[in-house]
């Protein structure tokens, strides 16, 4: 483990990975733009081999630099957020970031008892770090996992410059997909859900005993519900910098979403340039590399609608009858494609 002296201004080869709240020092790791491009995630799993940190003080850091733009794409999973991410690794034009450990350190934190006056400062601090391009004029994508949905009102209310996407599957199609992963799925929903009540996110009439109640995919349901709710927040209060999209309008309409989404995010790019990118990345599956297109992704939703066919219905009434209760529109508001 290396230390560094005051006053550093690390190249962007050097991610901020992690943040170690006992000594104020943020970890970096050296990942160089294809090694980002390859890895589904910047997390230890995905880069087991870089080394290892480079430990700097947040007081060490030289300051941002005042140009430095940041976007998000805030999501509810299961939904092409990581595709396009993808779609913002452009040289010259934007990089992006997926699901950097560092903001879930936060969150952690967070819920160790980190207060929020401390959350904020190094919020900024991470946010400025995370925001160095590779090249000059690139404007910089942060996806960030969802279980640091909770930040993002901070995250947007501090950085002005910032537009976010607001990236969901709808509905049933997220049931279906969590339902297809098995236990795995189903225990990843009540981990998320657990998150999201320390966050203060859930607030839908239950009670912690109405929640331990639910069956898995209600549990799922909930936690989509309370993100929903959260996203028409953001919306409301930020009409001009903050969108919403649903992921089958994104995968049937996909040369409009990327050209309403540079306007959004201030990046600069031609017709060709925005083919192009949909040519290489809506070709591919985003986590795993291999082939993928649209209607592969409606077919494993049609399989998992035949396989949880009762299951899936019963939840869905059911999650409409608590979103009209809690006044969550199923479509959220805001959208960044017109309705055809």
């Amino acid at each position: 483990m290396t230390t560094v002296p005051e006053q550093v201004r690390l190249p962007a080869e050097w991610l901020a990975h992690r943040y170690d709240p006992g000594h104020d020092a943020f970890h970096f790791i050296s990942v160089d733009r294809g090694r980002r491009r390859r890895a589904a995630f910047l997390t230890d799993v995905e880069l087991p081999d870089v080394g290892d940190p480079m430990v700097i003080r947040r007081g060490d850091l030289a300051p941002a630099l005042p140009e430095q733009r940041v976007n998000f794409v805030f999501h509810s999973a299961y939904c092409c957020s990581t595709l396009v991410a993808n779609a913002y690794d452009r040289p010259g034009r934007a990089f992006s970031l997926k699901e950097p450990v560092l903001l879930n350190d936060l969150v952690g934190w967070r819920h160790r008892g980190g207060t929020p006056a401390q959350i904020r400062a190094v919020l900024q601090d991470g946010l400025a770090t995370l925001a160095r391009p590779f090249e000059t004029g690139e404007v910089g994508i942060i996806k960030p996992s969802n279980v640091v949905n909770g930040l993002a009102l901070p995250m947007l209310a501090d950085r002005p410059d910032a537009a976010a996407l607001l990236l969901y599957a709808p509905l049933e199609a997220y049931l279906g997909s969590i339902a297809g992963k098995g236990l795995w799925g189903r225990l990843w929903v009540r981990d998320l859900l657990a998150k999201f009540i320390k966050e203060g996110l859930v607030d839908l009439g239950f009670s912690p005993e109405d929640i331990f109640l639910q069956s898995d995919l209600q549990v799922a349901a909930t936690g989509w519900l309370a993100q929903h709710a959260l996203f028409a927040r953001l919306a409301d209060q930020w009409p001009t910098r903050v969108r919403t999209l649903d992921s089958e309008v994104l995968l049937a309409r996909p040369m409009e979403a990327l050209t309403a989404l540079d306007t959004l995010f201030g990046v600069k790019g031609t017709a060709a340039e925005r083919e192009a990118v949909v040519q290489a990345v809506f070709t591919r599956h985003a986590k795993s590399g291999g082939d993928f297109d649209a209607e592969a992704r409606k077919a494993n939703q049609r399989e998992a609608a035949r396989n949880y066919a009762e299951e899936l219905a019963m939840v869905v009434a059911w999650a409409d009858k608590v979103a009209q209760s809690a006044g969550i529109a199923l479509t959220a508001p805001n959208p960044l494609l017109p309705t055809k």
